[in-house]
């Protein structure tokens, strides 16, 4: 599960993935048509899990929120536990 960020605008793109590298080259490509409209490209946050059943679960989780805070809030506490 993996969170994108548009630096311009400040929106989010969540999603999932067995291959993270092969699909941030899709969204860098312009191949997936959401983030090629919002032009959401920067890698901000990612989870990894042992099975797309749950990765795709967590993403769901976190779209249902539809809250920015909160998606901003578990970015700064990733940054913070990668600090120490």
């Amino acid at each position: 599960m993996y969170i994108l960020k548009n630096e311009n605008t400040g929106r989010y793109y969540i999603g999932s993935t067995v291959n993270l590298v092969r699909r941030l080259k899709q969204h860098e490509n312009g191949s997936t048509r959401t983030t090629k409209v919002l032009n959401t490209k920067t890698l901000f946050y990612q989870e990894k899990f042992d099975n797309i059943i749950d990765a795709r679960l967590r993403e769901k989780i976190l779209k249902s929120y539809k809250s920015k805070k909160y998606i901003e809030w578990l970015i700064g506490k990733n940054t913070e536990n990668q600090g120490r």
